[in-house]
């Protein structure tokens, strides 16, 4: 079962690829890093309907892992400033290139501000993994 709801989070990643990053945005007309991952956790009753969050708020809600897989929420910075969910262990999906003025699809396409798979970049000392999916 465990397998089955990380598998049906990737599903729903993969159904946001190449949407509009929106800055504080929390639902498919735009999302921005943590709306994207608050929307996947949500649709496979990890959290609840009305719950919001920041990367940052986030990355103390889980337990901590030591390396990404598939489920995991990979948080980048340090301070946290950006969070994305694993594919597997080399790759992550998540909203980024876009910032504070990044409110409207013109917007995202002059930041080229999209949702996009991107390698984890593995540099110990900004990275923090969690794992939303253990209990």
């Amino acid at each position: 079962m465990w397998y089955k709801r990380r598998q049906i989070a990737k599903n729903i990643a993969w159904k946001y690829l190449g949407s509009w990053y929106k800055w504080g945005g929390d639902d498919p007309s735009g999302f921005d890093c943590s709306g994207l991952v608050i929307e996947i956790l949500k649709s496979v009753g990890i959290l609840p309907r009305r719950y919001d969050a920041r990367a940052e708020q986030l990355s103390y809600k889980f337990k901590r892992v030591n390396r990404p897989y598939l489920g995991c929420l990979v948080f980048y910075g340090s301070p946290i400033t950006h969070v994305e969910f694993c594919l597997d262990k080399k790759l992550s999906i998540g909203a980024s290139g876009g910032g504070r003025k990044t409110l409207e699809i013109k917007d995202a396409i002059r930041d080229n501000a999209f949702i996009k798979i991107r390698p984890i970049i593995r540099d110990a000392s900004t990275l923090k993994y969690v794992d939303p999916f253990l209990e």
